[in-house]
């Protein structure tokens, strides 16, 4: 199923060591914030250079400045989607079912735009890969 996002501005921190260094920059981001109530949670991974982004939504005034984050917009468009349940113990089947769903979009996959993860809840993950439509 595709769905239709538009640009998210988030600050963000590029985590060390591509996609095996994701825990490590969220856990950096939720060191920092006062609170994570009502914020949403994105990591961005662009695979051709193995880079991850740990992306949090920006609230009105916030300076990412402060608290030594990158300000970053998580790019709009076309992205196919998929849920994954029970996300926290399933891990290393991430990138399992992004190589699936890129194999599966091979005619239409987008590789400018990062892979998206938006982390719905602790149970639910959404996988978003870029598309052409």
């Amino acid at each position: 199923m595709d769905m239709t996002l538009e640009d998210i501005p988030v600050m963000c921190v590029v985590a060390e060591g591509g996609a095996a260094g994701a825990r490590a920059a969220f856990d950096r981001i939720e060191a920092k914030l006062p609170s994570l109530r009502g914020r949403k949670f994105y990591g961005a991974y662009f695979p051709e250079r193995n880079e991850y982004r740990a992306c949090v939504t920006l609230e009105a005034g916030e300076d990412p400045a402060r608290y030594g984050f990158e300000r970053w917009v998580v790019p709009g468009g076309l992205y196919a989607r998929e849920k994954m349940k029970d996300w926290m113990s399933r891990i290393p089947d991430i990138g399992k079912a992004f190589i699936a769903m890129a194999d599966r979009e091979r005619s239409r996959h987008d590789k400018i735009r990062p892979s998206l993860e938006f982390y719905r809840s602790q149970d639910e993950l959404i996988l978003l890969l870029p598309v052409r439509s």
